[in-house]
């Protein structure tokens, strides 16, 4: 996957003709529409990328694209790859190297998820302030290349302060509701007990999801500056669990994509 010359990036940076993406995206379940916001110019079926994962997941389009929202350009993900999916750490970050490669300095992560605080409620948006990382496994680890980032990163600010500050005031000046909170990274595939639920809202988490940490970390290995946020699309309350299944995930993802749409666009248009 890091082989010198990587054969994804020569093959972009061929089609590409000298687009240069300032903001990378990663588009969660049932959140591909956002899509629909970009000007595009190029675009990739993860197929036809030589060397790239293949998406495998039900809401997962599998498209690389290439534009601009606003006059921002962008390279968005419309599905992303989980270590359930039998996927090294590496691969599943694989795209995050790729956009640093390209020039892209911010990424937005986005995701659903199940939340555990008492306060949320189905179809919240949650703005990710910081996670906790229980993946079996760490992308860093293995003998690390100073050239991609340090050997020890530091983490303590894993989500960009101004970017969440922004967001906030975004969502109150466009009337939509949000929260904040923290993500735990698990590698599913299985949704968690309501004893799971309760030990993550106990040990800090308010929402729980199968993806999006990774990515961060390699983010900030990188020095990227990021964004997350989730959907919460059920929830694991003491008292409260409820059977669910990722047809349910789906349904709400898609039903709240468009506020979570009109934040992200905001967020990369308005300036600073």
């Amino acid at each position: 996957m890091y082989e010198e010359p990587n054969p994804t990036l020569e093959f972009l940076k061929t089609k590409l003709q000298g687009f240069k993406p300032q903001w990378g995206i990663i588009l969660g379940s049932g959140l591909g529409d956002l899509v629909h916001h970009i000007t595009t110019v190029y675009s990739f079926s993860y197929n036809e990328l030589p060397d790239f994962p293949k998406s495998t997941v039900t809401g997962h389009a599998g498209t690389l694209r290439f534009g601009y929202i606003g006059n921002e350009p962008v390279m968005a993900m419309q599905g992303r790859f989980h270590y359930y999916e039998g996927y090294t750490m590496q691969e599943i970050t694989f795209p995050v190297r790729l956009m640093k490669s390209l020039g892209i300095t911010q990424l937005i992560v986005s995701n659903a998820s199940g939340g555990m605080n008492p306060d949320f409620k189905v179809g919240d948006i949650m703005i990710i302030k910081d996670h906790i990382n229980l993946f079996p496994d760490n992308p860093l680890i293995g003998p690390n290349n100073s050239q991609l980032g340090p050997r020890f990163v530091d983490m303590s600010e894993a989500y960009d302060a101004a970017f969440i500050k922004k967001a906030c005031n975004i969502a109150l000046q466009s009337s939509i509701a949000y929260k904040e909170g923290v993500y735990a990274g698990l590698s599913g595939p299985c949704f968690e007990t309501p004893a799971e639920y309760r030990y993550l809202w106990r040990i800090g988490a308010d929402a729980v999801g199968m993806s999006t940490v990774p990515e961060v970390i390699v983010a900030k290995h990188s020095g990227m500056r990021v964004f997350g946020i989730s959907i919460i699309t059920d929830l694991g309350i003491e008292g409260h669990t409820e059977k669910v299944s990722h047809e349910d995930v789906l349904k709400v993802a898609q039903a709240k994509e468009p506020e979570l749409s009109t934040l992200i666009v905001k967020l990369i248009t308005q300036p600073d």
